[in-house]
């Protein structure tokens, strides 16, 4: 029974880091496309290509959050809670998708884990309560913060970079900003692809761990390459509905502000992997910081309703896949 669940939230994780290259990818290609600094065709081709080398790239915050994650229990009902937790999230990215409003891969794998591990202690299994500090600490302080961050660091870089521009005609400076817009949007998708490749990673040795398939918390090859292969196939494949939400309906973008969401963004996917090791949600960081850089305008373009319906999304990813999490758990549970 073991192997058979093993298997199953090995196919779930493909699925998830499938689902989210494909939720994801307006993230990468929203304002470079919108500001026609790249064709959507290049700009997907790219953030495919990168989000697979993210993925190879480091395992760091994998192994990070292998060891500091979640408690899981050995056995049928650890492997039960990871895919009941998949499952949630999976479900949440599909509905977010249809719905064209962006939002957290990481929170709803986070709220799914979470619900179905507290489901578990409903059927006299074991309480995984022990890591609710390591979860506030380590996932969902960052992501709580993370957007405010990226929205006060957006509006205040446009500052800097319209007083670089001083000298420059519009047309010449747009030329520039359009140039920095296609290495960022690179860039971005190889931040993307460390933060959330390394998450399906972690699912996956967790469940190795579960069903005693392995001792070590590191990353086997396998699973980093499959990884890689599933977040950059869906990224491939990327849906255009979340992209009109990011590129059109939040603020009115040009090319520096434009340029100046995605440097601030890139960055902090970066300084979350590789310094903190925390992760990051690259939704919230671009998302927030689209908003920054459009806020910074003689007059205010930000249009709230659109901007309103995905802070409640946001709001709601967690809580809604917990209880998703929660009830698919109890459904397994007469199989574990």
């Amino acid at each position: 029974m073991a192997f058979f669940l093993l298997c199953a939230v090995v196919l779930l994780a493909g699925a998830y880091a499938f689902l989210n290259g494909f939720h994801d990818a307006s993230n990468s290609v929203a304002t470079s496309v919108r500001t026609r600094a790249l064709t959507p065709t290049v700009a997907i081709a790219l953030a495919s290509a990168f989000n697979f080398l993210g993925a190879l790239v480091s395992t760091a915050l994998a192994v990070a959050l292998t060891v500091r994650f979640v408690e899981l229990p050995e056995g049928p009902q650890g492997l039960g809670i990871l895919i009941a937790g998949l499952t949630a999230a999976c479900g949440w990215g599909i509905w977010t998708w249809w719905r064209r409003m962006p939002s957290s891969s990481t929170h709803a794998l986070v709220g799914g884990v979470v619900g179905s591990g507290a489901a578990s202690t409903l059927v006299g299994g074991q309480n995984i309560a022990g890591s609710s500090r390591v979860i506030w600490e380590q996932l969902a302080l960052p992501l709580l913060l993370s957007p405010v961050i990226a929205f006060a660091l957006a509006y205040l870089l446009v500052f800097p970079a319209t007083w670089l521009m001083r000298y420059s005609s519009p047309r010449r400076g747009d030329a520039g900003n359009r140039i920095a817009q296609s290495v960022f949007t690179s860039v971005f998708s190889l931040g993307h692809g460390i933060q959330d490749g390394q998450r399906t990673m972690a699912v996956v040795v967790l469940a190795l761990l579960a069903a005693g398939e392995t001792t070590d918390a590191g990353i086997p090859t396998w699973v980093q390459v499959s990884a890689a292969l599933a977040l950059a196939a869906g990224t491939l494949c990327g849906g255009w509905r979340i992209t009109h939400t990011l590129g059109h309906r939040l603020v009115r973008m040009d090319p520096l502000r434009g340029m100046s969401a995605q440097a601030v963004s890139s960055s902090m996917l970066f300084l979350g992997a590789f310094w903190l090791h925390i992760p990051l949600s690259s939704t919230q960081t671009m998302a927030s910081a689209i908003v920054g850089a459009g806020a910074n305008q003689r007059f205010a373009t930000v249009r709230f309703i659109p901007l309103r319906e995905i802070l409640v999304t946001w709001l709601t990813t967690a809580p809604v896949t917990a209880v998703l999490g929660g009830i698919l758990f109890l459904a397994l549970s007469p199989l574990l």
